[in-house]
């Protein structure tokens, strides 16, 4: 059976928080959003955790539980969701699999849409597995974009994204799972030629499939499982959902 890795990327300040805490660092019934991050991928048995760091690193470090498996990435600078996952390069030297990135502020994933995702990676041999949701209301989301057959061949940005593409209501979660050799070697292909001048994760699954290499999808049923916190009124939004559950 393949190794497992998790990059959890978590080193922006999260600016619409109004607060000099780091975003991750704030708390959902008692556990940081990190932490809960985190559990999920320990859940899932990870060789392999790698937390991308950067806005008051040392804060983020100190409230997460250690392991021998847990290591950080610095991000020094905020050039985007590619170069972050590319700063962690250097731990996957030698690893060989699969590996999730997820999101540090995306505390309700659950081990059984991740499990979910790896058996479709699995049977699949795809080299990419994303996530993605259908919403009646897509708003700034990434779009999701498929060819003639249904595979899903690119994700476009919001602010990149035409008309047309924003018309379409599957977006993508930001939550991939990735043959470890394909997406490094891809990350080294990535340009900043975008609205933001970032280097997007998003354009990798572009690279692997215009290489011919197969990319599925897994579409999540419930929105909040893959919702992002962004807002203190997010946050207690989120907090609400989960004590219903």
């Amino acid at each position: 059976m393949s190794k497992i890795a998790v990059i959890i990327l978590a080193a922006g300040k999260g600016t619409r928080m109004n607060s000099d805490l780091p975003k991750v660092c704030f708390e959902l019934a008692g556990k940081s959003l990190i932490q809960r991050v985190l559990n999920t991928s320990i859940e899932m048995g990870a060789d392999l955790i790698a937390i991308v760091v950067g806005y008051k690193k040392e804060m983020v470090i100190e409230s997460i539980k250690k392991q021998d498996n847990i290591h950080f990435a610095v991000q020094e600078f905020q050039k985007g969701t590619g170069d972050a996952v590319k700063c962690t390069e250097n731990l996957f030297s030698n690893f060989t699999g699969n590996v999730f990135v997820l999101c540090g502020d995306v505390p309700l994933l659950r081990k059984k849409t991740l499990s979910e995702m790896l058996a479709v990676h699995t049977k699949e041999n795809a080299k990419c597995t994303v996530l993605t949701m259908i919403l009646d209301d897509p708003e700034k989301y990434g779009r999701i974009v498929r060819d003639d057959s249904g595979k899903v061949k690119e994700i476009i940005e919001y602010k990149d994204a035409s008309d047309e593409i924003r018309k379409i209501n599957e977006v993508n979660t930001g939550i991939y799972c990735f043959d470890s050799v394909e997406l490094f070697n891809a990350l080294q292909k990535l340009d900043n030629n975008n609205a933001q001048s970032e280097y997007y994760l998003t354009d990798v699954l572009n690279i692997i499939y215009n290489e011919g290499k197969p990319i599925e999808s897994v579409i999540l049923s419930d929105k909040y499982e893959a919702t992002g916190i962004n807002t203190k009124e997010q946050l207690e939004e989120l907090s609400r959902y989960y004590n219903t559950l």
